[in-house]
C-alpha cells in the first residue's frame, strides 16, 4: 500500500504455464490437460492474497500497516510484524505502526469560522504533524489522489487536538462535506483509504452516489469505533 489508490499485482503472482497457452483441441477447445492445468491455475490465482511487505505472509482483508516516515508511504504488515512494531523504538524511528484507535477530539471541534479560516477548498480533508517537514500537514482527497495543501495553516498549532494526535501516524479527519459535521482523530492508513476510494470512484464533476456511499460508510464505521 505505498500510496493512497495505488494497485500492484502481488509478487509471485502465477501466470499460465508455457505449456497451457494455445494447447488446443481439433475442434478449438482446451485439451484435457490444458483444462485441467487451467482450472488448477485459476484455482491458485484466487488464493493469491495481498502479503505482509517485510515478512511475505499472507494477509487478510484488514490488516494494519506500517509508515515509511521519511516517504510518507504505508506498508501492509501481518500480525507478527504489527506485534514486533508495537515497540516503540523496534522501527528505529523509520519505520512506524499506524495506530488503530479512532476517537473523538474531546471537545474540539472546527467551528464554521475556523474552518473558513483554514482555506481548504473542500469539505474533506486530514491534519497531521510532519516530522520529516517539521510542521502540521493539511491533505484533501480527491479525484487525483491525496493533495497536500500549500496554504499557511494559520492558528492551526494553537487547537488542542494537536496534542492527542500521535506525529506523523494519526491525523484529524475533517468531514464538512454535504452538511456533515465529523471531526475525528483517526490511523493515516484510514485517511489514505478515504482518499483510495475517493480516487478510485469519483465520477463526474460530484462524484456520483456510489462514492458518496462510500464516504459515508467509511465514516459511520469510524464513529461507531470512535471512543
Amino acid at each position: 500500500m505505498s500510496a493512497p489508490g495505488s494497485s500492484t499485482a502481488p509478487a509471485g503472482a502465477p501466470v499460465a504455464p508455457r505449456a497451457t497457452r494455445g494447447a488446443t483441441s481439433p475442434a478449438g477447445a482446451p485439451a484435457a490437460g490444458g483444462r485441467d492445468r487451467l482450472r488448477a491455475l485459476a484455482h491458485r490465482s484466487a488464493e493469491v492474497r495481498e502479503r505482509c511487505e517485510l515478512c511475505g505472509e499472507p494477509l487478510p482483508d484488514r490488516h494494519r500497516h506500517l509508515l515509511d516516515v521519511p516517504s510518507g508511504e504505508l506498508r501492509c504488515c501481518c500480525r507478527a510484524c504489527t506485534i514486533l512494531f508495537d515497540r516503540g523504538a523496534a522501527g528505529g524511528g523509520h519505520l512506524r505502526l499506524v495506530p488503530h484507535r479512532p476517537r473523538r477530539p474531546g471537545d474540539f471541534a472546527f467551528d464554521d469560522a475556523a474552518w473558513a479560516a483554514l482555506e481548504i477548498p473542500v469539505g474533506l480533508a486530514f491534519f497531521r504533524h510532519s516530522t520529516p517537514a517539521g510542521r502540521i500537514v493539511a491533505c484533501y482527497p480527491g479525484p487525483a489522489g491525496a493533495t497536500e495543501s500549500q496554504l499557511p495553516l494559520g492558528a492551526w498549532p494553537v487547537h488542542p487536538a494537536l496534542a492527542q494526535m500521535e506525529p506523523d501516524v494519526e491525523a484529524l479527519l475533517v468531514n464538512r462535506s454535504r452538511g456533515a459535521r465529523d471531526d475525528l482523530i483517526v490511523g493515516l492508513d484510514d485517511c489514505y483509504r478515504l482518499a483510495g476510494a475517493i480516487r478510485s470512484g469519483w465520477r463526474g464533476l460530484t462524484g456520483g452516489s456510489a462514492v458518496w456511499a462510500q464516504i459515508d460508510e467509511l465514516f459511520a464505521e469510524l464513529r461507531k469505533e470512535a471512543r
